[in-house]
């Protein structure tokens, strides 16, 4: 499913977070790597679009330049985090800190690394929303992924808990009676790219 953004609704942001260095990769940032053609940014960006997103901002930090001239024309707004090593708490704090005046009535968050999950989850997370649901996490056999929605009311709460390498996660366990979990194993795979093993998954 594949969701047409309806302007006469508050815009639901979609935001990519994609700063991390590939420590485990030898360096390489995940954001620039290929896959059938595209880095994974561009390929993010485009699916995050197509899936009912807008605006989209995408979090760089390691190789930003690179990022910010290889999405030069996706349609998306590119947010530097120069605190990217200090976890992906930090440039999800950044990426909302850069939503805040963009009317969106939520923002569904997406990780670079994981190029299985594409435009049909996106659809059907932010259809979770549109239907009323404040929280939504993706879900892949009953177990909670990406991508994940917070309505606007949320963003606060998921900033000031946004540490180190969790991200939301303690924000989404302190309010799991409240999230609504969207089936998403029939549409996408929710394997990151982290290890040098993992790039075989990208020649696919």
């Amino acid at each position: 499913m594949t969701l047409t953004k309806d302007d006469s609704l508050p815009p639901v942001a979609g935001l990519l977070l994609a700063a991390g260095g590939g420590r485990r990769l030898g360096g390489r940032p995940k954001a620039l790597l290929e896959h059938r053609g595209r880095t994974l940014a561009e390929r993010a960006v485009a699916e995050l679009t197509a899936g009912g997103c807008g605006p989209v901002h995408v979090v760089a930090g390691a190789a930003a330049e690179e990022v910010r001239r290889r999405l030069a024309g996706a349609g998306c707004t590119v947010v530097e985090n120069p605190g990217w090593a200090d976890g992906m708490g930090s440039s999800l704090r950044s990426g909302l800190a850069s939503l805040a005046g963009t009317g969106a009535s939520a923002v569904l968050v997406m990780l670079v690394d994981q190029p299985g999950i594409g435009a049909a989850a996106v659809a059907r997370v932010v259809a979770a929303h549109r239907a009323g649901a404040g929280l939504v996490a993706a879900s892949y056999a009953g177990r909670r992924g990406h991508p994940v929605l917070f309505a606007r009311p949320h963003w606060a709460g998921v900033a000031a808990s946004a540490e180190g390498d969790r991200g939301a996660r303690a924000y989404l366990r302190a309010h799991a009676a409240a999230v609504t979990a969207v089936a998403c194993e029939d549409v996408a795979d929710p394997d990151d790219i982290d290890t040098p093993a993992d790039l075989l998954r990208l020649l696919g």
